[in-house]
């Protein structure tokens, strides 16, 4: 079967539906299109995907990151632990405050912090631990928060891809001082671009407040220095039309995810393992594929079944961290996320997908057989 005579399966299918443009055009409407109502009652709304928690919405992932180390006050002088297994957005925020970088290895299973790595990463210079929710996968947080409490170490949850995910009943977002999550187009859900930052103090969400909309709260009181990463009321009002959506979307990639790893039995394909009481919400569906995974990827291509690897090139060996740590003389040492970026391939799992086009992947994927 070749590409040319089916039609592709996309790795990913935005949704932007007739209700999330008449929510757009309703504010537009309205006149009131930034930092208005609707944001509000978008906080309000996603407040219930992490135990209540507050929540501020900023115009994206990043920022969200960005604004929350601010928050904390992390900067020049301290170190922040972060996987490198995982999109430049989650180290990157930590040097964009000025702070040091500390790449730990991950676990094989969650592709999340190896909790023995980060204790082992810990100096007298360590102010935060980022732990990443990768693919909707949650990160090993009863394991990682003891070690943080001990140290007294803040801990940024880079939930950014794991939208409703949760781990022991704990939504992820609600372990750590705060939880940042990302409203790309590809995301579990979206609002066009932006984000949100979640955190059980009030006082570090009024900092983010300010931070998000030039340090003020009243117009021209401004009372720290601040940036403009505000969401749009337009961007907002998708958003809640999302939201309102997820808990569906989520259990058809949790369904779609179940097909896949029961049908799925080639030889050298690994599918992804879930630890006893994760909650994974399959922002994507990664394997790891043992063999030769460049002919893997393109037998799948053919066969008209996206792919992807997420993410081929780890943070500590891309140019603005290698080559300052080459500088500093370090050379870190992470055989677990060497190993996952030469096999994971990730496979269409979004709740788009017919029941044909499942059964399409999994035939693609065994076709694959034995000769990877």
């Amino acid at each position: 079967m070749s590409s040319s005579e089916v039609q592709p399966i996309p790795a990913a299918r935005p949704v932007i539906g007739e209700e999330e443009i008449e929510a757009a055009v309703r504010v537009m409407r309205t006149g009131r299109v930034v930092q208005g109502p609707e944001v509000a009652a978008f906080e309000e709304g996603f407040a219930e995907l992490v135990a209540g928690r507050h929540c501020v919405a900023v115009n994206s992932g990043t920022s969200a990151l960005h604004l929350l180390l601010l928050a904390l006050g992390i900067g020049p002088g301290d170190e922040v632990i972060v996987p490198s297994f995982s999109f430049a957005a989650s180290a990157n925020a930590v040097r964009l405050v000025g702070a040091d970088v500390v790449f730990a290895d991950i676990e094989p299973g969650t592709f999340g912090l190896d909790p023995a790595a980060v204790e082992a990463a810990i100096t007298p210079r360590t102010a935060a631990i980022m732990p990443v929710h990768l693919y909707g996968n949650p990160a090993s947080m009863d394991k990682l928060m003891p070690i943080a409490d001990k140290h007294k170490l803040a801990v940024v949850e880079d939930a950014c891809q794991a939208h409703a995910a949760s781990l022991h009943g704990t939504p992820v977002g609600a372990f750590g001082s705060g939880g940042t999550f990302s409203f790309y187009p590809t995301k579990n859900m979206h609002s066009l671009e932006g984000g949100m930052i979640s955190t059980g103090d009030a006082e570090i969400a009024r900092t983010l407040r300010l931070l998000r909309n030039q340090g003020m709260e009243q117009r021209y009181a401004n009372e720290i220095v601040g940036a403009n990463m505000r969401l749009t009321d337009v961007a907002a009002a998708v958003g809640r039309v999302q939201l309102g959506k997820l808990a569906g979307w989520t259990e058809r990639r949790r369904a779609n995810a179940a097909y896949l790893d029961e049908h799925i039995t080639a030889p050298g394909v690994v599918t992804p393992p879930v630890a006893e009481g994760a909650y994974h919400v399959y922002h994507q569906y990664t394997v790891r594929i043992t063999g030769d995974r460049d002919a893997a990827m393109a037998k799948l291509t053919e066969a008209g079944v996206g792919n992807a690897v997420y993410y081929p090139t780890p943070i500590h060996r891309l140019r603005p961290f290698w080559e300052p740590d080459q500088k500093a003389g370090r050379d870190w040492d992470l055989p677990e996320t060497e190993r996952a970026a030469a096999e994971v391939v990730s496979l269409p799992v979004h709740p788009s997908l017919s029941e044909g086009e499942l059964e399409r992947i999994a035939t693609a994927v065994n076709e694959l057989g034995e000769n990877l």
